[in-house]
């Protein structure tokens, strides 16, 4: 389809456009078909285009794209001008991101597609090497690909036609496979069986192409990696073609895509942690990706993907950990750019920086899941070179990603009890965090916040100057967010907060909340906020002196909210945290008078010490216990009412319970009416 309308063209580009740009162009409008395509291909722009990015550029601007999109359409166009108009156009594509776009603009990937159903293999080969240069440009959206739901199935018939077929075919599935549905659609048209028999190919470049398809169809998808696992080439079995391609004397790409193929197969649950193609072939293959020798690029490929394979498994970081010297090795991944005096090269100085970005962010990625579960590792991350001061640095780096990758490995540190005692204290790590936390996307907020849970924990030295830093109102700030994660985070770091606090912060935490956001968070369709705003609760409502202040203020409200819960559809758990708060208030010694004035809680408690569920028995059995005391005041006439409910009755039958725990509770309970 031919593009009707142009673009006025400015002044300053029509300056630049030369009178010999105009006479190729003038070419393709010749009433002669011979004159048109000698103009194409040998003399003109053929030639022209090659390698020139301004000739490029002038020809678009002059209008050659509709006219070479119209020839390349036409029924009347012999087969040769066909395929020199698609190699042209694909030459045009080389060019700039704009130029790209300026042929998305004229309808070219229709064109090209319906190409791909001529009889003719060069002209078919001349549209698909086009169309491999358009789709991995940044700016061409793979939907494109996906929009007729004829081109896949097609495509997947032209795999056979020739290895150039299949060199531009699997490179364009590889760049325009983003995501679950992308890989469905594949996987269903067949691309498994389609392109495992290439793996054997000949031909390095279609090999390579064949392994890349694979590594996108594998990742994160079960399914895939199920079907991968099982499929035989030549006798052979996938993992196990794989496996050959990541040994040491394999091209470098090679053993890299092959190590992700491996990696993602792992991580899918296809292939077990401890399998030796994992243990003692694609690890090892991955930490020598990481070593100086390798290029720059080489090594964030191969940190990211080490990182990610060994993310979830505490066996595979030990090994990780120990092989090669990785741990010191990665701390070179923060010397880039090298000091300018010692590069003479623009070029590698260019190189250099271009990459440092990318180094950073791959090492802080792997040291995050080397240091994810082993105190031993952490000990020997922190203990590497500057590496706090590094981390430190990194939290507030321009780069997004880095400032992510920095916050993750600070998070995997912070779960050690020892380093949050000295390293991150030495440091003062709470500040930069802080920092972060006033102004950053989602994503670093996300992790950010759950760090600075880590830090609020009562043994943390950080957690007085963090409350003194204004944290408080910050986290009640996070419990609004209409992210699910940004909510639980900051209910669970004020839960930490609160635990075992002074009543001043329990009264801040309370003020800057607000009584209507704690009862909104009450009833969150999120789980996990649920949970941790009941935790927040418990640890507010701990203490005696404690409890009576805030019940004294706010416990209408309270008691509203547990006799909701109660009521409720909801958890065990939900419900166990909820009667454990119940207990805490049977524990003031004015706020108890707020359960005996209220007999629907007290129906409520005793229905639950009758569950068919120990938790919940357990629960409910505190809070009478807790009621009954004998040693305090006004407990005989809370154990008469009790005694009237047929609480003692119930006493007696748990006391004969077979679960111990229990039957010890209500036994204890019952030497209060004897005392």
């Amino acid at each position: 389809m031919a593009c009707l309308l142009e673009t006025p063209i400015r002044m300053s580009v029509l300056s630049e456009v030369t009178a010999s740009s105009r006479h190729y162009v003038d070419r393709l409008f010749d009433p002669d078909p011979q004159k048109v395509l000698q103009g194409v291909i040998v003399r003109d722009m053929k030639n022209a285009v090659i390698g020139n990015n301004k000739q490029k550029a002038n020809l678009i601007v002059l209008g050659a794209v509709p006219r070479l999109l119209y020839l390349l359409q036409q029924e009347t166009s012999s087969t040769e001008l066909k395929t020199e108009c698609a190699v042209v156009l694909g030459s045009l594509a080389m060019g700039t991101e704009n130029n790209v776009k300026s042929l998305l603009d004229c309808h070219i990937i229709p064109a090209l597609l319906q190409g791909l159903l001529s009889p003719d293999l060069k002209f078919i080969e001349a549209c698909l090497r086009c169309l491999r240069t358009i789709f991995t440009s940044p700016v061409t959206p793979e939907e494109l690909l996906y929009t007729d739901a004829t081109v896949i199935p097609h495509l997947m018939a032209l795999l056979s036609r020739s290895r150039y077929t299949q060199e531009y075919i699997c490179q364009i599935f590889s760049h325009c496979c983003k995501g679950p549905d992308h890989q469905t659609i594949l996987f269903n048209h067949g691309a498994v069986q389609n392109i495992a028999h290439l793996l054997t190919s000949p031909s390095y470049k279609v090999r390579m192409q064949a392994l890349k398809c694979f590594s996108v169809l594998a990742f994160e998808n079960p399914q895939v990696s199920m079907t991968l696992v099982n499929v035989l080439v030549d006798g052979e079995l996938l993992p196990q073609i794989f496996v050959k391609m990541l040994q040491r004397d394999k091209p470098i790409e090679m053993q890299l895509t092959s190590a992700k193929c491996l990696t993602y197969m792992c991580r899918a649950g296809a292939i077990r942690t401890d399998d030796s193609c994992i243990v003692l072939k694609t690890l090892p293959c991955l930490v020598r990706m990481c070593s100086k020798e390798r290029l720059l690029e080489e090594r964030v490929e191969g940190a990211e993907t080490l990182a990610y394979l060994i993310e979830p498994d505490v066996e595979l970081q030990r090994i990780a950990s120990i092989t090669d010297h990785l741990i010191a090795m990665l701390a070179d991944y923060f010397k880039y750019p090298s000091s300018v005096s010692a590069i003479t090269d623009i070029k590698r100085l260019d190189h250099d920086l271009k990459h440092a970005h990318e180094l950073r962010q791959a090492a802080f990625k792997l040291y995050a899941s080397l240091g994810a579960n082993d105190e031993d590792i952490r000990k020997k991350i922190i203990e590497t070179e500057n590496m706090m001061d590094r981390i430190v640095t990194g939290l507030s780096e321009s780069s997004v990603k880095v400032r992510l990758a920095a916050v993750r490995c600070l998070h995997s540190l912070s779960r050690s009890v020892q380093q949050l005692r000295t390293s991150f204290q030495d440091h003062a790590v709470w500040k930069p965090l802080m920092k972060v936390l006033q102004n950053a996307p989602d994503e670093i907020l996300v992790v950010a916040s759950s760090m600075l849970c880590n830090l609020l924990l009562e043994f943390s030295p950080s957690k007085e100057p963090i409350l003194e830093s204004g944290a408080v109102e910050l986290l009640c700030g996070l419990t609004q967010s209409e992210n699910p994660a940004l909510r639980v985070n900051g209910i669970w770091a004020l839960m930490n907060m609160a635990f075992q606090a002074e009543q001043k912060i329990k009264a801040d935490i309370l003020r800057s909340l607000s009584t209507e956001q704690l009862f909104r968070l009450l009833s969150d369709s999120d789980l996990n906020v649920l949970m941790k705003t009941l935790g927040l609760l418990r640890n507010l409502l701990s203490t005696r002196p404690h409890i009576d202040k805030i019940m004294s203020t706010h416990g209408k409200q309270i008691m509203q909210a547990v006799t909701l819960i109660l009521e409720g559809e909801h958890s065990i758990e939900v419900k166990e945290q909820t009667l454990c708060i119940l207990a805490n208030i049977a524990d003031g010694t004015t706020a108890k008078e707020l359960i005996m004035t209220n007999d629907d809680i007290l129906q409520k408690v005793k229905y639950y010490m009758g569950h068919s569920h120990v938790k919940l028995q357990l629960a409910a059995m505190f809070c009478i216990s807790n009621l009954i005391w004998n040693e305090e005041e006004g407990s005989q006439e809370r154990q008469d009412k009790l005694r009237d409910m047929g609480i003692v009755d119930i006493l007696h039958k748990l006391s004969q319970s077979p679960d111990s725990n229990l039957c010890d509770k209500a036994k204890t309970a019952l030497q209060q009416y004897l005392a």
